[in-house]
């Protein structure tokens, strides 16, 4: 089942539940969808990859606005933010937590005997490979900087 019906199915049910947080992170998914369908050279159907970046995208921005919110003192806006990560997080595949990250990053590292900081963009080239769509860029990069400073 395609993105795409599984969304337009939580969406039926967010309604009859009337979960305004729910339908309003489901809705943003669906727009995206759309967005990404409609983008000049695009194809009809958007691969699982496509699909899984569009997701990680969409968490990446509700995490930044929230983290503005808490920053500004501002909770009654960061929470319904993070609520909607929670939503969207569903529909993406489980992520690695940091200790596999870094189990990962330092077979990487030991594999093309990279060091320095100089290896770095080798590094998360590799890195983001091997792990797109199960880890976020940004904790790649932390774990790649601790392991290779």
């Amino acid at each position: 089942m395609s993105l795409e019906t599984q969304i337009m199915g939580q969406m039926k049910e967010a309604m009859k539940a009337k979960d305004s947080v729910a339908l309003e992170a489901l809705r943003a998914i669906k727009s995206g969808i759309i967005l990404a369908k409609t983008e000049t050279g695009a194809k009809e159907e958007l691969s699982t990859d496509d699909e899984i970046k569009l997701l990680q995208k969409l968490v990446k921005q509700r995490k930044d606005s929230a983290a503005i919110y808490t920053e500004q003192g501002r909770a009654d806006l960061a929470d319904p933010e993070l609520a909607q990560v929670a939503i969207i997080e569903k529909f993406l595949p489980a992520q690695l937590s940091e200790a596999e990250i870094e189990a990962e990053v330092s077979k990487i590292i030991a594999e093309g005997n990279f060091s320095g900081m100089a290896a770095m963009g080798q590094v998360m080239g590799l890195a983001s490979k091997a792990m797109a769509g199960k880890a976020d860029g940004k904790t790649i990069s932390n774990i790649v900087k601790k392991l290779l400073a």
